[in-house]
């Protein structure tokens, strides 16, 4: 039987790479050219699994290009094909893929492990101690994916800001209000990042994110696939505790003890024991970054970035002669853009959201900040992405806390300009470039809701920020024609790009000065996207595992 895909992995032999066809190729296309590139017949062939599809635009006509891996008749004719073909890059051995628990509980430990956070990399820590049989706890300040979507409605619609229960903070974390890209540039020797994407699959996203090349979820398709994770998670035994705000940590001798945790939706606290603690806290939970500098839990600051969205109308990518269509999402055009500037700055573009929205992103009253979102469809008429500038802990002094602190004060200066209710600071490219405030719109309506006010974003980002990005927009409509387009509209802030501290671990995924104490992801600078944090999640969960188990 010839399989399309494998999300389990694959007992193949041999993987193919380079396999070209047309864009329309029929069904047996395929399986017609792996026999004839390893020159066998048609019965040699026992089964294929897709393992990559991608597209080739180079030359006059478009083609998909495949990597496959590939299961023949027997084990003896794969062994001589190998060496028959062992000059040839595009015929290896396939690599094992299918990911063993490292650990297996009959009996969960009588102190639980614990998971604070409950976006990707606490979902994929908390899968693995799941299927692993340690039973997790997991706490979640925020609320489940459905009423947190609301309360995020809320702001946008309505101005009205739920401070536990936003685009940060509840259960899918920040990743569920994005473009849902699950893709990453991480080393994966262990194909960890395979697991994540089978884990979705089994969850319920699209079986195509294994095949393409820059697979995406989109946000609605990820608010079912998050909820169908936290059923698996507590069919094995985990437990997960939304509203639920740790607000201090014991730690005695050098190792945690437990946690107090404020239960939101009465006020009251309660202490919990843990031995085992994963910190997968995201990047903008602020409070809770405090509470641990505060208790001595080692961490850093360190460089992130910091500037504005830019939307344009959304272009359809031109297709190559030859070709007729770019099959759907592949013909929304994105882009990756970086500029060095004069001043020693670099500008660069981020989390580019084809089809999207730019969204209020706010966590924390009388503040803004946005961000950029799409839906699988990307079928929305601006095309938008963060244009940023990195900044170092040099340009804000003052120990691991600085750059929030930095953060702050472009957030809330943001909040001012857009004149105090929510609305965003906006102004038109070419009048950013010109250097003169924008009054009215153009030809590109903003997305961004409550709404946007025009004005100069001259004061909205330091100095050094604006003349870099003053240099680089023009630089960018070099390469790409009317990126620098007049109409084309900015909107301020983008200050959440990543994390702006590191709360270091050793080699054993352990604090540097706390034994039990496990930071992960994107908050503690261990990630940055819905796929390296999930990835991630599981590394931090089998070293927690191996850890309680002593192997």
């Amino acid at each position: 039987m010839i399989r399309k895909t494998d999300p389990q992995g694959t007992p193949a032999m041999i993987r193919l790479s380079e396999l070209k066809l047309p864009l329309d190729h029929p069904e047996d296309a395929l399986p017609a050219l792996i026999c004839s590139t390893l020159k066998i017949s048609a019965n040699q062939l026992k089964s294929f699994s897709i393992y990559k599809r991608s597209y080739d635009a180079r030359k006059q006509k478009l083609l998909l290009v495949y990597i496959v891996d590939v299961e023949l008749d027997s084990a003896q004719l794969e062994a001589q094909l190998l060496a028959k073909f062992s000059t040839n890059s595009h015929i290896r051995p396939a690599p094992d893929m299918v990911y063993q628990l490292p650990v297996k509980l009959n009996e969960a430990p009588a102190i639980r492990p614990v998971v604070i956070g409950f976006g990707p990399c606490g979902i994929f820590a908390a899968m693995m101690l799941a299927q692993m049989g340690f039973k997790p706890i997991v706490i979640e300040r925020g609320k489940q994916v459905r009423e947190r979507t609301k309360d995020t409605w809320g702001l946008w619609r309505k101005r009205i800001l739920h401070t536990e229960s936003n685009v940060q903070f509840g259960e899918g974390g920040a990743g569920t209000f994005s473009d849902g890209k699950l893709y990453s540039q991480i080393k994966d020797p262990r194909f960890l990042g395979r697991k994540v994407m089978t884990e979705f699959v089994k969850a319920g996203a699209p079986e195509e994110i294994l095949l393409v090349s820059k697979p995406h979820i989109g946000t609605f398709r990820l608010v079912k696939v998050v909820e169908n994770m936290r059923e698996q998670i507590i069919a094995m035994g985990g437990e997960i505790r939304f509203q639920q705000r740790v607000c201090d940590f014991h730690i005695e001798d050098g190792h945690i003890r437990g946690l107090t945790i404020e239960n939101l939706k009465d006020g009251g606290t309660y202490e919990l024991r843990a031995d085992h603690v994963v910190l997968a806290l995201g990047h903008s939970s602020r409070d809770t970054f405090a509470k641990l500098h505060e208790r001595g839990v080692y961490m850093e600051a360190k460089p992130f970035s910091v500037g504005f969205r830019i939307e344009h109308p959304q272009a359809d990518r031109p297709c190559p002669p030859g070709a007729t269509r770019w099959p759907p999402p592949a013909g929304r055009s994105d882009y990756k853009l970086v500029h060095h500037a004069a001043n020693g700055r670099s500008v660069y573009s981020f989390c580019m959201c084809p089809g999207g929205t730019v969204v209020a992103a706010t966590s924390e009253e009388h503040r803004v900040v946005t961000n950029g979102m799409s839906q699988y469809s990307r079928n929305e008429r601006n095309a938008n992405a963060g244009i940023v500038v990195g900044i170092s802990p040099a340009d804000y002094p003052g120990g691991p806390l600085a750059g929030i602190a930095f953060q702050r004060k472009l957030e809330s200066n943001a909040f001012v300009m857009g004149g105090s209710n929510y609305e965003a600071p906006g102004q038109l490219v070419g009048d950013f470039i010109a250097g003169k405030a924008s009054t009215e719109l153009g030809s590109v309506e903003p997305s961004y809701k409550p709404g946007v006010k025009m004005t100069d974003l001259a004061d909205a980002l330091p100095e050094y920020a604006i003349t870099a990005m003053r240099e680089a927009l023009p630089a960018f409509g070099k390469k790409i024609k009317g990126f620098d387009m007049h109409d084309a509209v900015l909107t301020g802030v983008e200050t959440r790009t990543s994390s702006p501290l590191k709360i270091t671990r050793g080699d054993d995924f352990q604090s540097l000065n706390v034994k039990g104490l496990y930071p992960a992801g994107e908050g503690a600078s261990y990630a940055g996207g819905i796929l390296s944090a999930g990835v991630d999640g599981i590394e931090v969960a089998e070293a927690v595992a191996r850890n309680l188990v002593g192997v």
